[in-house]
Parts: C-alpha cells; sequence; structure tokens
C-alpha cells in the first residue's frame, strides 16, 4: 500500500466558477475573481512589491501544473506560470451552496453541503435576541458586545477596553456563516472562552450556521492582539467522509492545521497543531518522512486565507505563496515511490477584489506521484474519490476517481 498527501492551500482559487454571478462582495458579483492569476497579473506589473519583487515565482507548483490549470479554469494565461506540465493537473468545480471552509473541505472529502448555511443579516444588531440572551446566560454576564458584522482584529481594538471593563464577551459575524466570539484570555479567561463555545455551538448548529469560533486575544487598550488558540466547533458532517472511510478501514490519518476542526474530530487518528503555517509545514516534512504505509495525511494551511485574502493584501498572499512554493520542492523530494501529494484549494479569495469575503471560484488540482496526467474539469467530490481509489478504500457517496 501506498500513502496519499492531501494538501490545502486555503482560498488559492483560479477563477472561472460557473456559478460566480450568484455570490457576492459588498454588492458586487464575483464574476471574474481570480485570486491566482490577479496575484500573479499584479506582481507583473509591479503592483506587489512589499518584502518581495517581481514576476510571481511558483516554479514547483508550476511545474506540476498550476499554469495550466489556470488556464483551463478561466482563460486566463497568469504571468510567469506557464511551464509544460510533468505532473497531474486540472480543476475543480464545487456544487454546494456555500464560498466557505466547511462546504468546500467536506465536498472534497466526498460529501457536498445538503442544506443552505444561515447567514446573519448585516444589521445592528445582528443576532436574534434570544440567542444572545443564552450566550449572555452561558457566559454568567449582563449582555454581550459587538453583535454585528465585523473584521476581528478592528472590533477588537474598538471594543475590548470597554470587554475588559465589563466582562462581556465581543460577538460578531462575517459573510460567512460563523459566530464568532473574542475573549480577553488573561482577564476572561481561555478556558472560560472555550467553554462557552463549546456550550453555545449546538444552538448555532441547530440553526445550521458552520461554524463558532473562539477568537482569544491578549494585550491592553492600543495593543491588543489576537493569539493562536482559536478554536473552531464546527458543525457535523452530514454524511462519512474520506477520513472516515480510511479510519473504517484500519488506516491511520493525520490531521494538518484546522483539519480536525473542520471536521468535528471525526475519523481523525492523530493532530498536527501549530501557531503557523510555517509550523504546519515542519509538521508535513516530518510525517512526509515518517507517516504510515497506507495512511492518508489531509493538511490545510489557512494563512494565504486568514492573513492575506481577507486583508486584500496582494504582496502578503504573494510572498506566502513563493515562500509554500519553496517548501513543496523539500516535501516532494521526501516522499516515496507509490505516493500521491494532491496540492487544492478549498474556495477563492481574491485579494484583488471588491469586498473582504471570500470568492467563488475553481480551484486547482495538482498532483505529484502519477507523472504527467491532464485530468482536465473534475469536481470536488472526484478528490475524495481518487483519493479512495490510490489507498484501495471503499468509496462511500459521490464521484469519479482521475487516476
Amino acid at each position: 500500500m501506498t500513502r496519499v498527501f492531501l494538501v490545502v492551500m486555503d482560498s488559492a482559487g483560479i477563477g472561472g466558477a460557473p456559478d460566480a454571478a450568484a455570490f457576492f462582495n459588498d454588492g458586487v458579483p464575483d464574476t471574474g475573481a481570480n485570486t491566482f492569476g490577479h496575484i500573479a497579473e499584479a506582481c507583473a506589473a509591479g503592483r506587489a512589491e512589499e518584502g518581495r519583487s517581481g514576476p510571481l515565482r511558483l516554479p514547483n507548483l508550476d511545474r506540476l501544473g498550476l499554469g495550466a490549470a489556470i488556464k483551463l479554469a478561466s482563460g486566463v494565461s497568469a504571468p510567469g506560470l506557464g511551464e509544460a506540465p510533468n505532473g497531474l493537473w486540472g480543476a475543480a468545480t464545487e456544487i454546494s451552496r456555500g464560498k466557505d471552509t466547511p462546504s468546500g473541505h467536506w465536498e472534497m472529502a466526498g460529501v457536498p453541503v445538503p442544506w443552505d448555511w444561515t447567514y446573519f443579516p448585516k444589521t445592528v444588531p445582528a443576532f436574534p435576541a434570544d440567542l444572545t440572551a443564552e450566550v449572555a446566560r452561558l457566559a454568567e454576564t449582563d449582555g454581550i458586545l459587538g453583535n454585528c458584522h465585523a473584521s476581528g482584529v478592528p472590533i477588537i481594538n474598538e471594543l475590548g477596553a470597554e470587554h475588559i471593563r465589563t466582562g462581556w464577551p465581543i460577538c460578531y459575524t462575517s459573510a460567512d456563516s460563523v459566530f464568532q466570539i473574542a475573549a480577553h484570555e488573561e482577564s476572561f479567561g481561555l478556558d472560560r472562552l472555550l467553554r462557552l463555545c463549546r456550550d453555545i455551538a449546538p444552538r448555532l448548529h441547530a440553526m445550521k450556521v458552520g461554524r463558532v469560533i473562539a477568537r482569544p486575544f491578549t494585550g491592553r487598550p492600543g495593543n491588543f492582539s489576537r493569539t493562536p488558540n482559536r478554536h473552531d466547533y464546527a458543525i457535523d458532517p452530514p454524511a462519512p467522509t474520506l477520513l472516515d472511510w480510511a479510519a473504517a478501514d484500519g488506516r491511520m490519518t493525520h490531521a494538518v492545521g484546522k483539519i480536525g476542526d473542520i471536521f468535528s474530530g471525526r475519523g481523525i487518528g492523530a493532530l498536527h497543531k501549530g501557531k503557523s503555517d510555517a509550523d504546519l509545514f515542519d509538521h508535513l516534512m516530518v510525517l512526509a518522512d515518517g507517516a504510515e504505509t497506507g495512511s492518508l495525511t489531509f493538511a490545510n494551511f489557512v494563512e494565504f486565507d486568514s492573513l492575506y485574502g481577507h486583508r486584500r493584501d496582494v504582496s502578503g498572499y504573494a510572498r506566502a505563496l513563493e515562500w509554500f512554493d519553496t517548501g513543496v520542492g523539500r516535501f516532494l523530494a521526501r516522499l516515496r515511490p507509490g505516493d500521491l501529494a494532491i496540492f487544492t484549494a478549498d474556495h477563492g479569495n481574491d485579494p484583488t477584489w471588491t469586498g473582504t469575503d471570500h470568492t467563488r471560484e475553481r480551484v486547482p488540482v495538482l498532483g505529484w506521484g502519477m507523472g504527467e496526467k491532464a485530468v482536465g474539469q473534475v469536481g470536488f467530490v472526484d478528490i475524495a474519490a481518487s483519493v479512495a481509489t490510490h489507498l484501495g478504500l471503499q468509496q462511500i457517496g459521490p464521484g469519479r476517481s482521475f487516476l
């Protein structure tokens, strides 16, 4: 038996989603969004020069077929990404009605989302009164702060001092199906915050809200900063996923990054966490050397999305991609004959686009271990089917292997 490494570059879309017009950022449809393509264009035009310079340089991913995948998905010839592929390459299209983390990951693990997510209105207040009353009851406070759409760092800076004075948790949401609670690790308490999020999560999940996210921070007014102790309480997948298929067959499964949170711990044999994507890549390198024969490693690298996509930081996103590509070269050099590595994404987050939300895009499917192989346009579920085929697992659900 061989091994599979399924690696998600969170938000690294390649444009071209056929239903992009039905998804919006600040009232503007996502038609034409292209995370990789627009970053490459900005770099080539000299508009991404902070901490780096010149055209986007991704030789390892491009040799697998990144440039070819971008052109297949969107018709865009991305500057600097035009090598002839020597790996497996194609573009995947999502059918779930969401451009969010759970939808993308579940579907690539073989389970499209069968419901519409609940999103909170962009009003103040944003949340129903009975929900906020329950949060306050569980927190043992007289109320909550926030109760609106917001970005994490600005709302902490705005309300952090009042939070410390009153003890009330800061509750906010975004364009995603999420309920986020920020609290100070010392004055409120990290364990108390995690318990609050855990206890309110079933109520939000019953409403089909995808995640309750604990957002701890430290510091003092004028100098607040979020900590790495974020924790997501995600709704359970509605059916067995690729991780469950592997676990049921007695295979070892490794979850790197937030995969454990996304799948609510189901089907996961070992968790590998870190404070940064650099820490997570160290885990991936160790697993390249030591993961068991027949095992599945499922990894998510979140900082493309969390640090650069949402903040519309084109230079930062480009720097992160170039750093990641260097690591890809070292990682592939450690793999064994018979291994399969697939690099993909869960959605887009075009840093050149309007608004701060994810963008509805196709995603790359780039593979090492099968030689040069053009797989064309595939579905997210076909990724799960292909991994199952390579590992010799029984597939439970839709999808067709492209191997």
